[in-house]
């Protein structure tokens, strides 16, 4: 099982419960297909560099997946399906050598 940081933006019309649902909802994606959330990093509100489906602001969170290998492109697709995501950044963590 490898882990995974992605980085989702939110819809800003959401409220900080309907938030924590979405995130709730993500962590049991991400068991369903035998994985799960290790940790999530709520940054909250900013301001977009860009309109995104006319929202010029979103809700950010931070989370770290860990997921099977076969499963990922399943979890990319759920995440493009969710209706309350405006973007999302869906990245290897890099296992840094010092």
């Amino acid at each position: 099982m490898r882990k995974y940081e992605l980085l989702t933006v939110f819809k800003p019309n959401l409220d900080a419960e309907e938030v924590d649902k979405a995130i709730e909802a993500l962590g049991k994606t991400a068991s369903d297909l035998k994985g799960k959330i290790e940790s999530t990093d709520k940054t909250g509100r900013k301001k977009l560099a860009y309109e995104i489906q006319n929202f010029r602001d979103g809700f950010f969170a931070t989370s770290i997946v860990s997921l099977p290998e076969e499963n990922v492109a399943e979890f990319r697709r759920q995440l493009r399906l969710n209706d309350n995501i405006l973007r999302t950044m869906f990245l290897e963590e890099s296992k840094a050598s010092v």
